[in-house]
């Protein structure tokens, strides 16, 4: 799976109405809190180090770039275990390092793949050391930690483990933001909300290992020595499952790592995504268009951001190539507001706080977004509608239409202006070379990371500040659509009294 050009999961868009996410995309689960076992650490804990410990000492398993050569290796072990014969091969391509490119004409609504149970990692598979399996099951591990302890066990065993060609196979440090350090997001997704879901998203990780290391890993060393279970390696599993994961429906909504079908490659155009085929006892999907021999196939991750692209992936769609493109806007209340602690209280009933963030599209914003800004600047006469609009604002309101104050209107639309023209200085003051200056870096492979990085963070937020000047024209317009408006009715109403006088 090419990292650099590809896309994960969980629906970072919980607030605004759109069809469900097919239920095997990418990373199917919720990407912060799935996989927790239980978290102690907190997002002080810094994800600088752990990165730098990355660097210091590469992973020992795995492909510096995801190759051919690994690839190739891969498709034929898994020929050798029970892979039928596959319409498609892995080749170099443009969308992606690497990606499965059609050998023979493949028609509309037809069924590929067809990888046997056999040769699907879940939390059920044997361990080649089965006294470790049988300590996490005895423990309860969930299947998030369970399957990222399960990787590094069997890529510790290296030619001993059955899955030594599958995890050869997978890179062993791919661009998600969850191996860039914590100076490294500061410096350039400082405008951008994705940073805090990347933190909060190394946060869970390094809690998750913590935990472990208490509950299990400390207690039998000789199962789980701390120089092959650790923080770095933890990392790099739990960026594989994020990248790769999917939950399979048909098999009782099942999460797992499925080889083959992993090195399919995300396009927003198609549709169709992976399932468990009883007629043919093997994991499969099926095309929603035809391709002719040499082009590259595709499968859908699922309705994603280009934020979600690049947390989970380490990439970000070509600007304009994504309908499911969103920005994160983050509204706060005013500490200074008279009635500031009820307000609080009130969304905090309904598990939202401050700062919240909610999604925008290119095509607009939430019902939830707009009730928060009614609560926002909602004034203390009509203290009697806060619970209303904060429920409202966390999508618990009994009423299906969301709620409507137009006595409230203007101001709503001008704090959300506010709020969107705020954020664009954010990004221009990025993109136009303003933010925090870049570290100088000590040799090549230090530049190329420096540039690759920097490339992607630009992307990203030359996508999302077109989102909100978007935003920001609709909102512009409709002010002034509605203060014109205002003013025709007073000219026409002083009109009226002139006439009665």
């Amino acid at each position: 799976m090419a990292q650099i050009s590809r896309v994960l999961h969980t629906s970072f868009l919980p607030h605004f109405p759109q069809s469900p996410l097919p239920p095997s995309s990418h990373n199917g689960a919720s990407p912060a809190v799935p996989f927790r076992y239980r978290t102690r650490s907190s997002i002080s804990s810094s994800p600088s180090t752990t990165s730098r410990a990355s660097e210091a000492r590469p992973i020992p398993w795995g492909c510096e770039i995801e190759s051919l050569e690994s690839a190739s290796a891969l498709q034929q072990w898994l020929s050798e275990s029970g892979l039928p014969p596959q319409k498609m091969a892995i080749q170099r391509v443009d969308v992606g390092e690497r990606g499965l490119v059609a050998l023979k004409n493949i028609r509309k609504g037809e069924k590929l793949l067809f990888v046997p149970p056999s040769l699907v990692i879940t939390a059920d598979s044997d361990w080649s050391c089965l006294e470790a399996g049988n300590v996490m099951r005895r423990n309860s591990v969930p299947d998030w930690p369970l399957l990222a302890t399960y990787l590094i066990s069997e890529a510790s065993l290296m030619n001993s483990s059955r899955w030594c060609s599958y995890i050869s196979a997978l890179p062993r440090q791919p661009y998600s933001l969850l191996y860039w350090t914590r100076s490294e997001l500061d410096t350039y997704l400082v405008a951008s909300q994705i940073r805090e879901r990347a933190i909060e998203r190394i946060t869970d990780v390094e809690g998750t290992y913590n935990d472990l290391k208490v509950r299990i890993f400390s207690k039998y060393p000789q199962l789980f020595p701390e120089e092959i279970f650790n923080m770095r390696t933890f990392m790099w599993s739990f960026g594989i499952l994020f990248s790769r994961l999917v939950r399979l429906p048909s098999m009782d909504g099942k999460v797992a790592l499925v080889p083959w079908a992993d090195m399919l490659n995300h396009s927003s155009e198609v549709e169709t995504f992976l399932d468990y085929d009883k007629s043919s006892q093997g994991i499969v999907f099926t095309t929603d268009r035809s391709y002719q021999p040499g082009e590259q196939v595709f499968i859908s991750y699922g309705k994603k951001s280009n934020g979600e692209l690049l947390l989970s992936y380490g990439f970000v769609a070509k600007e304009g190539a994504n309908p499911d493109d969103s920005v994160e806007l983050s509204l706060p209340l005013n500490k200074s507001d008279k009635c500031y602690k009820e307000k609080l209280e009130a969304l905090q009933k309904y598990g939202l706080s401050t700062p919240q963030r909610f999604p925008l599209q290119i095509t607009g914003w939430s019902l939830e977004m707009k009730a928060y800004a009614y609560l926002v600047v909602c004034p203390p006469n009509m203290s009697q509608h806060f619970e209303e609009m904060a429920a409202a604002a966390s999508n618990k309101s009994t009423s299906k239409a969301g709620i409507n104050y137009p006595e409230l209107e203007e101001q709503t639309l001008q704090f959300l202006l506010d709020c969107c023209e705020s954020s664009i200085a954010k990004y221009t003051k990025f993109l136009e070379g303003g933010g925090a200056p870049d570290s100088v870096p000590t040799n090549a492979k230090q530049a190329n990371r420096k540039l690759l990085l920097k490339k992607l963070a630009t992307e990203l937020c030359t996508s999302e500040r077109r989102i909100l000047y978007r935003t920001q024209y609709v909102l512009r317009r409709r002010l002034r659509d509605m203060r014109s408006g205002e003013l025709r009715a007073l000219t026409i109403f002083n009109g009226f009294r002139k006439l009665f006088k």
